[in-house]
């Protein structure tokens, strides 16, 4: 009988990737135990195995699908089917190698090897059917053409893509999909297109608020790496579960599902093909799937472009941190001994220097720089947060609240984002500098629910009356639509004063545009009427 005395794989984490082996060290023992479990019934049930270490093994977590030849009976089995997991992370045939003896003393070895870098590990997940056209050719030039576009793209990929491909294996998804953000965003959490989708994702603000992904005055999850993936995939998901096939569901990620399934519906009442190919769709959409296969192409094959990959590690590039107290973005970028916009690039839902711990315990961190900051912050005796939310309780002007906040008018609008001439209406929430009163933590319903109201301000006249016989404070108010307290505060009078006829009162009054009398207007008009278009001119 075949006895399986040895399971090793061809690379383990050097040094330098410890990280890594930090990030997926569960995923390993549970694969190992799998493993271990399924190359027992590929080479019978008398088989036995003496497996090496644990900590001499380094299982990926990514591997393609193949089946194992055995004399075993149960080797004609894929071993996808013996993992139960799906073929997309079961190891090619080339990189798993099972060798027999009939002598008893012989050893049999397999040998599991590891994606070579994240490149190789999206290569072995591949499991889209391959979209074949000119339209695919045409991408597939283009992208080859501008490798400084690729190059800054996959320049931000790097802070993301590990995370993706994560999530996508953790889901059975085909690892095309995290190339997606390649086409949607170039990789830039901060972009945001002319119909105002954003994030790296590109979520419309309806869409992202149907999975979750709140969007106030504070935060905008849309542009959050792990709210937007986490939501991304499951979108993905649900599409694909309504089309059965993931290009109609990458068009109707792009399109709408609505669109996509009026399309088909017209396509079958005319008696055409219903797949992705056939539907009439909009030019964007037209382009989207094959934008996504060129890209997927180049990756799998770059030499044939003549194109050279940047090297992208297999192994994190953040890891999350808990905070139990709202922070600065200053002070938690100086703990972890980074920049700010290096800071914010993991974290670019933020829109003020404050994280707000009551709605977001966690903040991204560089792998290596996550201790460093968890180290620094147990030392720590500073002012963690300078600054904390105030709910406004009555429509004020800029300078109104910046007086009751203690803050510079100028600050208060720069920070709040506030344009001039707008009034701040009750229950917005703003960002105050931390003193007296105002030195608490922001509460979640605030965090979450913060929202910045604006209304234009009331420019007024300096006006002047004659008062009338037996007029008084009150029928003037009342006349010109103010408070009796306004005209006595304006004229220097007690609110009960008695008025003279034909005195004079000063009011304040709403400005009001002088109306064009209608005789001036008419021409204008009639002249507008005969007039060519704008666009149209010479």
């Amino acid at each position: 009988m075949t006895t399986l005395t040895t399971l090793t794989t061809l690379t383990t984490a050097p040094a330098a990737r410890q990280r890594q082996a930090r990030s997926v060290a569960h995923r390993r023992q549970r694969l190992l135990g799998g493993l271990i479990a399924s190359l027992t019934l590929l080479l019978g049930g008398c088989a036995t195995i003496s497996p090496a270490p644990l900590g001499a093994l380094s299982v990926s977590a990514n591997l393609a699908d193949a089946p194992v030849t055995s004399s075993a009976a149960t080797s004609s089995k894929p071993l996808a089917a013996l993992f139960n997991r799906s073929p997309s992370l079961i190891a090619p045939l080339s990189a798993l190698t099972v060798v027999h003896s009939t002598n008893a003393g012989a050893l049999s070895v397999a040998t599991l090897s590891a994606p070579t870098d994240l490149w190789d590990r999206i290569r072995r997940g591949f499991a889209m059917p391959e979209l074949e056209n000119d339209l695919v050719r045409d991408r597939e030039r283009w992208y080859a053409s501008r490798p400084d576009h690729m190059q800054r793209v996959t320049e931000r990929a790097r802070k993301y893509l590990f995370h993706i491909v994560e999530e996508l294996e953790r889901r059975n998804m085909p690892l095309e999909l995290a190339l997606l953000p390649y086409v949607e965003s170039s990789f830039n959490p901060q972009a945001v297109s002319s119909v105002r989708a954003a994030g790296l994702w590109q979520f419309m603000p309806h869409t992202g608020e149907s999975f979750d992904l709140v969007q106030n005055v504070f935060r905008d999850d849309r542009r959050d790496v792990l709210a937007s993936t986490n939501a991304a995939l499951d979108y993905l998901q649900q599409l694909h579960k309504r089309f059965g096939d993931w290009h109609l569901a990458l068009a109707a990620y792009n399109w709408g599902q609505g669109n996509v399934s009026r399309a088909i519906t017209r396509n079958q009442r005319a008696g055409l093909p219903t797949g992705y190919a056939y539907l009439n769709m909009p030019m964007e959409t037209r382009m989207y799937v094959p934008k996504l296969q060129a890209v997927a192409n180049l990756i799998a094959n770059p030499q044939a472009f003549g194109a050279r990959l940047p090297q992208l590690g297999n192994h994190p590039f953040f890891d999350t941190v808990p905070i139990q107290r709202d922070m600065d973005v200053a002070v938690i970028a100086r703990l972890a001994g980074i920049q700010e916009e290096d800071f914010r690039a993991l974290n670019p839902a933020f829109k003020h220097p404050v994280v707000m711990a009551a709605a977001t315990p966690q903040v991204l961190l560089p792998w290596d720089n996550a201790a460093v900051f968890q180290a620094n912050l147990k030392t720590y005796g500073g002012q963690l947060a300078s600054w904390t939310a105030w709910v406004v309780p009555s429509t004020l002007s800029a300078a109104q609240v910046a007086e009751r906040v203690g803050m510079s008018e100028a600050e208060l609008r720069r920070v709040n984002q506030i344009p001039p001439r707008m009034l701040v209406r009750a229950g917005s929430s703003l960002l105050v500098r931390r003193h007296g009163q105002h030195n608490r933590d922001v509460t979640a319903h605030v965090a979450d629910n913060g929202h910045l109201s604006l209304q234009a301000e009331v420019v007024v006249r300096r006006s002047s009356v004659r008062v009338r016989a037996g007029d008084t404070l009150a029928q003037l108010a009342r006349r010109h639509g103010v408070t009796v307290a306004q005209v006595a505060s304006w004229n220097k009078l007690a609110p009960t004063a008695r008025l003279q006829a034909g005195q004079r009162i000063t009011l304040m009054l709403p400005a009001r545009a002088t109306p064009v009398p209608r005789a001036q207007r008419a021409p204008q008009a009639r002249a507008s009427r005969s007039s060519p278009p704008a666009a149209r001119s010479p």
